[in-house]
């Protein structure tokens, strides 16, 4: 069977009216971009016929295309504007980086295994992770700006919550905001400690 241009144009408005705001999610500027940007143009050949479900996919090695709800809540939470400088920490497939670009005056994009690891000074007014942590480094909260905000999915006692914080005095504490799946980032896991049965 083959997908015509036609298909998943409707596919994507399907997606904006039964998925996205039948879960809140209304901001014009999400919905615009996420009706402008085709999910399967980020996903290999054989998986764009799945660009559209209501759950996250994952790419083995390449990361994972997340499930269109934890993008549109994700945009509506970070609220990007003209005059911000983000980083954004890749799930891998570039879908994120397209849906925020043109919404803001600098977009930086890094790999997690790279954001798990970085040092730097604080030069980012907006942080978006493309995915659940178990902690944020230190290096990753230097790189905020003063003021500056984070958005991220992160786990809490095994379960994931997309999550929202600021940096005020130098401190980054982020506040869960809902539960919803999303894909965990393997290299922002916490150290393993000993548990006793």
């Amino acid at each position: 069977m083959t997908t015509t241009l036609s298909d998943t144009r409707i596919a994507r408005r399907a997606m904006i009216d039964s998925q996205l705001r039948t879960s809140g999610v209304n901001e014009e500027y999400v919905l615009a971009r996420m009706l402008a940007v085709p999910r399967e143009d980020y996903l290999p050949a054989e998986k764009a016929s799945l660009a559209y479900i209501d759950r996250a996919i994952a790419l083995g090695e390449q990361g994972h295309l997340a499930a269109p709800l934890f993008y549109g809540k994700l945009l509506t939470e970070a609220a990007p504007g003209p005059d911000d400088r983000v980083l954004l920490v890749s799930g891998g497939t570039g879908y994120l980086a397209a849906l925020l670009r043109p919404l803001v005056a600098e977009l930086t994009e890094v790999s997690a295994a790279a954001a798990a690891t970085m040092t730097g000074t604080a030069q980012y007014s907006l942080i978006v992770i493309d995915g659940a942590i178990e902690q944020l480094p230190a290096g990753l909260a230097t790189a905020l700006a003063e003021d500056g905000r984070i958005v991220t999915g992160l786990v809490l006692r095994q379960v994931t919550r997309l999550a929202s914080g600021l940096k005020i005095a130098g401190q980054v504490n982020l506040q869960p905001v809902e539960d919803i799946g999303i894909p965990v980032l393997h290299p922002f896991d916490a150290p393993k400690g000993w548990t006793f049965a």
